[in-house]
């Protein structure tokens, strides 16, 4: 059976590529798992990016989930953008953000360097380990089965879940565990033994998880007035076509929701 998430990804970069396929689905790509119900996308901070994609979404009869409007005021502040369409008996949703959370500008460029080079719309395994990190604990599992698929053993070093293979890493490349623990002090106690060192992974898991925990607590008490109104504007636009109840959304959530949150002190 056809994955209708590729089958879109196909569809969003037709003539040019426009997005990178991430989160779940790129975990199914990369053969990790079997499935994943939705598709998430890093999409080019462009607007004919985005007057595609709506297109798109328009052609399959998609509607707006609760989030921010696909324009890029909001895409710049790093918020994300959902809809939903039926096909057949099946739900499909998308999900949309141009600045994942985790990616630095630098490493966001690198992905689309590469992703032009190689002509992949999927996003790479090391990205997708640091999107990954997220406020779910099942991910970590997720991450440390990536960081198996790495070539690189400094990757590994940085992403690795398994205290073993930790311990199998620092013991072939003690130069490059040196080096790597500045960036991951977690690594300072591989030299503990294989205790301490699941300790001190799972230290960092709820260190991690908290970081997310607090990322999207911003983003929802930011939207707290937009969500208030939420259900009045679903209603308003319920039967229009995609871009026209977009044009709608997005004045709607102009006096709403704002583009930039800041980080907690």
């Amino acid at each position: 059976m056809s994955n209708p998430y590729l089958d879109l990804t196909e569809e969003f970069h037709r003539g040019r590529l426009r997005v990178l396929l991430s989160s779940g689905q790129a975990v199914v790509v990369h053969r990790l798992a079997i499935m994943s119900k939705d598709g998430d996308w890093i999409l080019r901070e462009q607007q004919s990016a985005i007057d595609h994609v709506l297109a798109v979404l328009e052609s399959h009869g998609a509607h707006y989930r609760f989030g921010a409007p696909l324009a890029l005021p909001w895409l710049a502040g790093g918020w994300s953008s959902h809809f939903e369409f039926a096909q057949g008996s099946m739900r499909i949703r998308t999900d949309f953000v141009s600045r994942p959370p985790r990616i630095g500008s630098s490493e966001l460029a690198a992905m689309w360097n590469s992703a032009e080079r190689t002509g992949s719309a999927v996003v790479g395994i090391v990205p997708l380990a640091r999107i990954k990190l997220t406020n779910r604990d099942k991910d970590y599992a997720v991450v440390g089965e990536i960081a198996r698929l790495m070539r690189d053993p400094a990757d590994q070093l940085r992403f690795s879940r398994s205290a073993r293979d930790l311990i199998e890493l620092a013991r072939a490349h003690p130069d490059l565990l040196t080096a790597t623990a500045l960036e991951r002090p977690t690594l300072a106690a591989v030299s503990l033994g294989r205790e301490a060192l699941e300790e001190a992974l799972d230290r960092e898991r709820r260190v991690l998880m908290r970081t997310s925990e607090e990322r999207l607590q911003r983003y929802q008490q930011a939207a707290a007035a937009w969500a208030a109104v939420w259900t009045d504007v679903a209603r308003e636009v319920q039967g229009w076509p995609l871009r026209r109840a977009h044009e709608h959304v997005v004045q709607r959530a102009t006096a709403l929701l704002p583009t930039a949150v800041e980080p907690t002190p």
